[in-house]
Protein backbone atom coordinates (compact mmCIF):
# COMPACT_ATOMS: atom_id res chain seq x y z
CA UNK A 1 0.00 0.00 0.00
CA UNK A 2 0.81 3.46 -0.88
CA UNK A 3 1.84 5.13 1.68
CA UNK A 4 2.68 1.86 3.73
CA UNK A 5 0.19 1.60 6.80
CA UNK A 6 1.16 0.16 10.45
CA UNK A 7 -1.04 -0.29 13.11
CA UNK A 8 -0.58 0.44 16.74
CA UNK A 9 -2.25 -2.43 18.56
CA UNK A 10 -3.78 -3.30 22.47
CA UNK A 11 -6.15 -3.56 25.00
CA UNK A 12 -7.83 -0.58 26.19
CA UNK A 13 -5.45 0.97 28.45
CA UNK A 14 -2.39 0.03 27.56
CA UNK A 15 -0.64 2.86 26.30
CA UNK A 16 -0.97 2.83 22.28
CA UNK A 17 -1.69 6.81 21.98
CA UNK A 18 1.17 7.59 24.19
CA UNK A 19 3.52 5.27 21.85
CA UNK A 20 2.02 6.62 18.76
CA UNK A 21 2.90 10.50 19.80
CA UNK A 22 6.29 9.06 20.44
CA UNK A 23 6.71 7.59 17.20
CA UNK A 24 5.10 10.36 15.33
CA UNK A 25 7.43 12.59 16.70
CA UNK A 26 10.86 11.05 16.06
CA UNK A 27 9.47 9.91 12.11
CA UNK A 28 9.09 13.53 11.81
CA UNK A 29 12.61 14.43 13.42
CA UNK A 30 13.61 12.32 10.13
CA UNK A 31 11.84 14.03 7.93
CA UNK A 32 8.58 11.79 7.63
CA UNK A 33 5.75 13.55 6.54
CA UNK A 34 3.23 10.97 8.73
CA UNK A 35 -0.62 10.70 8.98
CA UNK A 36 -2.65 9.25 12.05
CA UNK A 37 -5.69 7.51 11.86
CA UNK A 38 -7.64 6.56 14.83
CA UNK A 39 -10.14 4.17 14.75
CA UNK A 40 -13.52 4.79 16.95
CA UNK A 41 -15.82 1.46 17.33
CA UNK A 42 -18.41 3.88 18.57
CA UNK A 43 -20.14 7.01 17.26
CA UNK A 44 -18.21 10.12 17.64
CA UNK A 45 -18.51 14.07 16.97
CA UNK A 46 -16.22 16.46 16.65
CA UNK A 47 -19.38 19.01 15.80
CA UNK A 48 -20.46 21.06 18.75
CA UNK A 49 -24.38 21.20 18.47
CA UNK A 50 -25.12 24.91 17.77
CA UNK A 51 -21.82 25.83 15.99
CA UNK A 52 -22.19 26.58 12.30
CA UNK A 53 -20.70 23.43 11.16
CA UNK A 54 -22.74 21.34 13.35
CA UNK A 55 -25.76 23.28 11.78
CA UNK A 56 -24.57 22.54 8.18
CA UNK A 57 -24.29 19.26 8.37
CA UNK A 58 -27.87 18.74 10.58
CA UNK A 59 -28.88 20.39 7.65
CA UNK A 60 -28.32 17.88 5.36
CA UNK A 61 -24.54 18.31 3.92
CA UNK A 62 -22.90 15.10 2.79
CA UNK A 63 -19.41 16.82 3.32
CA UNK A 64 -18.73 19.72 5.58
CA UNK A 65 -15.26 21.41 5.78
CA UNK A 66 -13.51 23.73 7.77
CA UNK A 67 -10.40 25.46 6.72
CA UNK A 68 -8.26 28.05 8.23
CA UNK A 69 -4.69 29.16 7.49
CA UNK A 70 -3.29 25.92 9.57
CA UNK A 71 -5.71 23.01 8.77
CA UNK A 72 -8.69 21.85 7.35
CA UNK A 73 -11.19 19.57 9.11
CA UNK A 74 -13.81 17.28 7.07
CA UNK A 75 -17.32 15.67 8.29
CA UNK A 76 -17.84 13.30 5.74
CA UNK A 77 -21.04 11.36 6.24
CA UNK A 78 -21.66 7.69 5.33
CA UNK A 79 -23.79 5.16 6.86
CA UNK A 80 -23.17 2.62 9.95
CA UNK A 81 -23.05 -0.14 7.43
CA UNK A 82 -20.96 1.32 4.95
CA UNK A 83 -17.82 2.35 7.11
CA UNK A 84 -14.92 2.61 4.29
CA UNK A 85 -12.28 0.31 5.07
CA UNK A 86 -8.78 1.46 6.10
CA UNK A 87 -7.53 1.00 2.81
CA UNK A 88 -10.28 3.27 1.21
CA UNK A 89 -9.73 5.83 3.71
CA UNK A 90 -5.72 5.91 3.13
CA UNK A 91 -5.47 5.63 -0.37
CA UNK A 92 -8.30 8.77 -0.51
CA UNK A 93 -6.79 11.04 2.21
CA UNK A 94 -3.36 10.09 2.97
CA UNK A 95 -1.51 10.14 -0.90
CA UNK A 96 0.21 12.72 -0.03
CA UNK A 97 2.38 11.09 2.95
CA UNK A 98 5.18 8.82 3.63
CA UNK A 99 3.86 6.63 6.26
CA UNK A 100 0.66 6.31 7.81
CA UNK A 101 0.23 5.17 11.27
CA UNK A 102 -3.20 3.91 13.11
CA UNK A 103 -4.34 3.46 16.59
CA UNK A 104 -6.60 0.53 16.67
CA UNK A 105 -8.09 -1.84 13.49
CA UNK A 106 -6.94 -4.57 15.35
CA UNK A 107 -8.97 -6.54 12.87
CA UNK A 108 -7.40 -5.21 9.79
CA UNK A 109 -4.83 -7.12 7.61
CA UNK A 110 -1.97 -4.43 8.37
CA UNK A 111 1.25 -4.75 9.79
CA UNK A 112 0.84 -4.31 13.35
CA UNK A 113 3.02 -3.59 16.54
CA UNK A 114 1.18 -4.64 19.83
CA UNK A 115 2.03 -3.37 22.61
CA UNK A 116 2.21 -5.23 25.81
CA UNK A 117 1.87 -4.19 29.61
CA UNK A 118 2.08 -6.84 31.66
CA UNK A 119 -0.03 -5.47 34.58
CA UNK A 120 -2.69 -5.25 31.78
CA UNK A 121 -2.96 -8.54 30.44
CA UNK A 122 -0.60 -11.76 30.62
CA UNK A 123 -2.07 -12.28 26.84
CA UNK A 124 -1.41 -10.83 23.82
CA UNK A 125 -4.70 -9.60 21.36
CA UNK A 126 -1.98 -11.02 18.32
CA UNK A 127 -0.61 -14.34 19.55
CA UNK A 128 -2.62 -15.46 22.56
CA UNK A 129 -5.91 -14.30 21.83
CA UNK A 130 -5.59 -15.33 18.37
CA UNK A 131 -2.89 -15.59 15.85
CA UNK A 132 -2.71 -12.44 13.13
CA UNK A 133 -0.02 -13.10 11.24
CA UNK A 134 -0.05 -9.17 10.26
CA UNK A 135 1.77 -9.10 13.52
CA UNK A 136 5.40 -7.56 13.13
CA UNK A 137 6.80 -6.50 16.55
CA UNK A 138 5.46 -6.07 20.06
CA UNK A 139 6.66 -3.31 22.60
CA UNK A 140 6.69 -4.46 25.90
CA UNK A 141 7.25 -3.51 29.74
CA UNK A 142 8.38 -6.85 30.20
CA UNK A 143 10.24 -9.96 28.58
CA UNK A 144 8.41 -12.27 26.59
CA UNK A 145 8.91 -15.44 24.26
CA UNK A 146 7.47 -14.38 20.89
CA UNK A 147 7.96 -15.13 17.42
CA UNK A 148 8.47 -11.36 15.79
CA UNK A 149 11.04 -8.76 17.46
CA UNK A 150 10.82 -7.61 20.80
CA UNK A 151 11.24 -4.23 22.06
CA UNK A 152 11.33 -2.22 25.05
CA UNK A 153 8.04 -0.41 25.49
CA UNK A 154 10.31 2.84 25.34
CA UNK A 155 12.32 1.81 22.56
CA UNK A 156 10.79 4.14 20.07
CA UNK A 157 13.72 4.96 17.98
CA UNK A 158 14.35 1.24 17.73
CA UNK A 159 10.65 1.03 16.76
CA UNK A 160 10.88 3.49 14.25
CA UNK A 161 13.97 1.80 12.48
CA UNK A 162 12.14 -1.35 12.43
CA UNK A 163 9.38 0.58 10.59
CA UNK A 164 11.70 2.61 8.26
CA UNK A 165 13.82 -0.47 7.44
CA UNK A 166 10.79 -2.48 6.63
CA UNK A 167 8.14 -0.04 4.43
CA UNK A 168 10.17 3.22 3.78
CA UNK A 169 13.80 1.86 2.56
Amino acid sequence: MNPPVVSIVAKSGTGKTTLLEKLIAEMKQRGLRVGAIKHDAHSFNIDHEGKDSWRLTQAGADTMLITSPEKITMVKQHSKEQEPTLAETVATYCGDLDIVLTEGFKRSTMPKIEVHRRERSEKLLCRDEEYDSALIAVASDSPLKIDVPLYDINDVQGLCDLIVERFLS
